[in-house]
């Protein structure tokens, strides 16, 4: 998510991305998880985050098991927490960070007995970069991705689109935001710490509607919201055809 900070872009030359993206977003997460932790779950859009899931959930079918994939999980709360209240969901979630990935499986699993158990039994926790992961097609019926794709080369943004949009069963569903305004490359640095630092990229909210369009979804709806500190997101429910 978006945070007060220190920003450097590329306006007057094109923009390098960073080779190490992934290893300086991981050792970030990794240092930064229990105050990022803090901080998130403080945000006056975690309600809306919820909203929008519930409504999603509406969507899907209720009589048999649901797989949802949520991509960049963090501490597991409130999107993994909330998935896994639903008896017929389970829940792979995968985050970069080794660190927020030990407080998702603190935070959902806890101490491992009774209800907590039987959850732990519909979730799968999978640590490591999400163009990494691998699903046969047509395997999901949901993918969720808050504030995650965003962390994302334009490049690996449409091919992540690409790879959804193979791994939803005809009638899953997409959920995901982007950020509103195009930008080959943003970096930030002492983001949220002084031992933070992150990258996001954006398409621009009509590229990425098209992208998502040419990798075989359709857009059911999109809005624009500004976040807590006014940046502009883009949030997209998309469906993978019935007949697809």
């Amino acid at each position: 998510m978006a945070s007060d900070t220190n920003t450097s872009t590329n306006t007057n030359n094109p923009f390098e991305v960073p080779p190490d993206i992934k290893q300086r977003l991981k050792a970030t997460y990794d240092a930064i998880a229990p105050k990022y932790s803090a901080w998130s779950q403080t945000l006056p859009q975690n309600a809306q985050l919820v909203e929008r899931l519930e409504k999603l959930l509406t969507l899907l079918p209720k009589h048999r098991q649901l797989r949802v994939l949520e991509l960049g999980c963090g501490s597991g709360v409130p999107v993994a927490q909330k998935l896994l209240s639903h008896t017929n969901i389970h829940v792979t979630a995968n985050d970069l960070s080794s660190a927020q990935i030990e407080l998702a499986r603190t935070n959902l699993l806890g101490g491992g007995g009774g209800a907590e158990a039987k959850a732990g039994e519909r979730l799968d926790l999978v640590e490591g970069d999400m163009a990494q992961l691998t699903f046969p097609d047509q395997h999901l019926d949901a993918v969720v991705a808050f504030y995650s794709l965003i962390h994302l080369p334009r490049g690996e943004q449409k091919d992540m689109i690409e790879k959804i949009a193979r791994w939803l069963r005809p009638g899953g569903y997409l959920l995901a935001n982007f950020s509103e305004a195009a930008a080959e490359g943003v970096v930030m640095e002492k983001w949220l710490d002084e031992r933070g630092w992150a990258f996001w990229s954006s398409w621009g909210a009509e590229e990425t509607l098209r992208i998502v369009g040419e990798a075989g979804l359709q857009v059911v709806g999109s809005d624009v919201t500004k976040d807590v500190v006014d940046a502009a997101f883009l949030w997209v429910v998309a469906k993978r055809p019935d007949d697809a």
